[in-house]
């Protein structure tokens, strides 16, 4: 019985891991899908444009903090909550959403969302756990030393390699855009 849960239990390790890999290239066949079935409006456009700029913002804010594989990041939006990053990209997804007017479209986002999300996560706590141990288990109980640390652009936009992300908003409403003009000529 005890095999049974040990081998159930590392099969879903693995699938975790993989889903964590692999999420970068899914969303990109998401994406295309997505887009693909999207419907937008000017006003859904402008409304979920905004939704994902706020979200692109909060995971610019996180990455100006984050000091990624050195230390348990406690400074920013770190001091809030476990993941900035990945509560922006929920956020961007929302925006997504909303920009494309389109329910499979919503229903795609949400599933991919969820399930690289949740797997992401996972992955990314059994890394933190491994690399800081009890340093990263006093951050989960808020037992830790406050490490106060200004926001750097520098280290979102180049040592974390945020403006992948941006840019990838960005070519995200420009075929939205492209999109809304052809469906209303």
């Amino acid at each position: 019985m005890r095999e049974d849960r040990t081998a159930k239990s590392e099969r879903q390790r693995a699938l975790i891991e993989r889903l964590a890999r692999w999420r970068v290239p899914l969303g990109f066949v998401c994406a295309i899908a997505v887009l693909y079935l999207a419907l937008p409006t000017r006003r859904s456009l402008a409304l979920g444009s905004a939704i994902a700029v706020i979200g692109e913002l909060v995971r610019i804010w996180a990455a100006g903090h984050l000091e990624k594989g050195r230390e348990v990041t406690q400074s920013g939006p770190y001091r809030f909550m476990r993941h900035p990053l990945y509560a922006g990209s929920a956020i961007v997804a929302v925006g997504a959403a909303v920009a494309c007017a389109q329910i499979s479209s919503a229903a795609l986002i949400v599933s991919y969302m969820a399930i690289t999300i949740l797997a992401a996560v996972r992955h990314e706590e059994a890394n933190m756990r491994t690399a800081f141990g009890d340093g990263y288990d006093a951050y989960l109980e808020s037992r830790s030393a406050r490490v106060d640390r200004p926001f750097s652009l520098t280290r979102a936009l180049s040592l974390n390699k945020e403006y992948k992300a941006l840019l990838g908003l960005i070519a995200l409403v420009g075929i939205l855009a492209v999109k809304v003009a052809l469906l209303t000529y």
